[in-house]
């Protein structure tokens, strides 16, 4: 019996097949959103199957280890554990280290406490707020295992996805700052906004 054939019975769209072949998940279960494509066997899986395709395997300023570690850090944010282990296992084939996946989680993590600190400071533009210290730990901005650059890339890509105006702002200027460029950023945060959407349609 062919890997796909052992796929959930329900999941006859051979597009839909390979991308969980890519992905390497066996015995998915469609969620509800999978499952309004799958009925009527839609023309959007197969833009999904590419636009994935492309993020992960096309693109010129990214490679692939990092293309997956950005894709793991919106699965961790998004909190998609199938996506989540199915990109660490991807990750670590393509030589990222668990010192490095763990990293990611954490730059995740600190992400999202910014996030919402920050939208706030923003959203109010008051004295007070904006001149209280924040007395938020962030020390493993300092030296981290990533690359300092990488490390301020992902936590561009999480911002973005967390709507984040100030931080957003600040880590585009700080990825720049450390010799990258701006196709770089476009690249990587265009990776997260497929797979955002490709998680919408498998969580």
């Amino acid at each position: 019996m062919s890997e796909t054939a052992s796929l959930q019975p329900a999941i006859q769209n051979e597009t839909f097949q390979h991308l969980l072949r890519d992905l390497e998940i066996t015995g998915y279960i469609p969620s509800a959103n999978a499952q309004a494509l799958l009925a009527v066997d839609a023309r959007y899986i197969k833009d999904l199957k590419i636009n994935f395709g492309n993020v992960l395997n096309n693109t010129q300023y990214l490679n692939r280890k990092e293309a997956l570690l950005l894709a793991l850090a919106v699965s961790v944010n998004e909190k998609s554990e199938l996506l989540r282990a199915s990109l660490a296992g991807l990750a670590k084939q393509a030589g990222a280290s668990d010192v490095e996946i763990a990293e990611i989680v954490a730059c995740t993590s600190l992400m999202n406490t910014n996030n919402v600190f920050y939208r706030f400071r923003h959203f109010m533009q008051k004295d007070f707020y904006s001149n209280q210290p924040a007395g938020i730990k962030m020390s493993i901005m300092v030296n981290p295992a990533l690359g300092k650059e990488f490390f301020e890339l992902v936590s561009l890509v999480v911002s973005s996805i967390n709507g984040c105006e100030m931080c957003v702002s600040s880590h585009e200027k700080s990825v720049l700052q450390h010799n990258s460029s701006e196709s770089r950023i476009f690249e990587a945060v265009k990776l997260g906004a497929v797979i955002k959407g490709l998680l919408t349609v498998l969580s």
